[in-house]
């Protein structure tokens, strides 16, 4: 996973902000939370969410297609 600060996926242009996104999994932490999500085109994403708002803070890329896979 790579660490972003573009505000944009990489994989598909979509905005950080904006939907769609799938919410995955939602953890408290001291600061406020983390949310493990997917970008509209598959990639995950981690986004923490605290006083200074919303943000991906690292993504890995889409998933690749059942007949993407090589063996």
């Amino acid at each position: 996973m790579t660490s972003t600060g573009a505000g944009v996926c990489p994989h598909c242009g979509w905005p950080d902000a904006g939907e769609p996104f799938r919410l995955l999994s939602r953890h408290a932490t001291a600061a406020g939370r983390t949310e493990w999500t997917r970008c509209g085109c598959g990639s995950l994403q981690v986004r923490v969410v605290d006083a200074r708002g919303t943000r991906v803070v690292s993504r890995g890329g889409p998933a690749a297609a059942a007949g993407d896979v090589r063996s």
